[in-house]
């Protein structure tokens, strides 16, 4: 995390906690944590928690001002290749993904996106731990009051890939998929294994519509990404959303195969 926005919100947190004449012990007992824990966040001996800082702000009335912060912290930890896109993303009234080697951030459950990080060997286990942290608060935009409308289409395979010993997480993962795809909001199809090649052979991408009916596209590759948001750029990718789009299985038989596969993840 940043350090001047992360020194602001300790600095923040103990002015409002002093300002309602609470110690740390008293503090502690309602946010259900010990003195310790609120001395060891507001000197910085302890990373930032969303829990305890939600808690915090229920308890200060403070108007979610901690979390907020926690959020604009996290935002700063991006890299700036990223940060167009994350912009792009919480504005969204709709959002189209297409992805065919991971499950997309939006909706990895903790452990499958502990996992994936964890793949890259130069993170350290609180890096892991941050932007884990930060990779689950985007999911806030699909739980929030008028949610975009989302609409992901994945390739079969994408469920079937994980390492060994990483079965149960998958059987997890997959069950999130169906939990999300019963969402009025949110609309998940396969890509079946038996299609063989299409155009969308050739990577992922992600769409964003504006409230004002402007599109972005988004494009990762190994070493970081771009946003799209040129005339010729958008129209090229909405026509490759339209053409795997029509790949895909519709809705009932996408949730069908996805316990299909699931199914196959569990202990025999």
């Amino acid at each position: 995390m940043e350090e001047p926005t992360a020194d602001l919100i300790r600095t923040q947190l103990r002015r409002m906690r002093m300002n309602a004449n609470l110690s740390q012990e008293e503090f502690g007992r309602m946010v259900h944590y010990s003195a310790s824990m609120v001395s060891a966040v507001e000197t910085g001996a302890r990373p930032l928690d969303r829990v305890f800082l939600t808690r915090a702000d229920e308890v200060l009335k403070s108007g979610d001002l901690l979390v907020a912060l926690l959020r604009i912290a996290e935002r700063d930890r991006e890299p700036s290749w990223f940060k167009p896109w994350l912009e792009a993303e919480r504005a969204a009234r709709q959002l189209r993904l297409y992805e065919t080697a991971l499950i997309p951030g939006l909706l990895q459950t903790e452990n499958y996106a502990r996992a994936v990080l964890r793949f890259n060997d130069t993170f350290s286990e609180a890096e892991v731990e941050r932007k884990l942290a930060a990779r689950l608060a985007r999911q806030e935009v699909l739980g929030r009051e008028n949610p975009p409308q989302l609409v992901v289409v994945l390739d079969e395979s994408v469920l079937s890939r994980t390492a060994e010993g990483l079965s149960g997480i998958m059987v997890a993962q997959i069950g999130r998929l169906i939990e999300l795809a019963d969402l009025p909001h949110v609309h998940l199809h396969l890509v079946p294994r038996v299609t063989g090649l299409h155009i969308g052979s050739s990577g992922p991408f992600a769409l964003a519509r504006s409230a004002d009916g402007g599109w972005v596209g988004h494009l990762e590759h190994q070493l970081g990404g771009a946003v799209v948001d040129d005339e010729d750029g958008v129209a090229a990718l909405l026509a490759r959303w339209e053409n795997v789009r029509t790949e895909a299985l519709p809705r009932r038989q996408s949730i069908d195969l996805m316990k299909e596969v699931q199914a196959h993840h569990e202990p025999q």
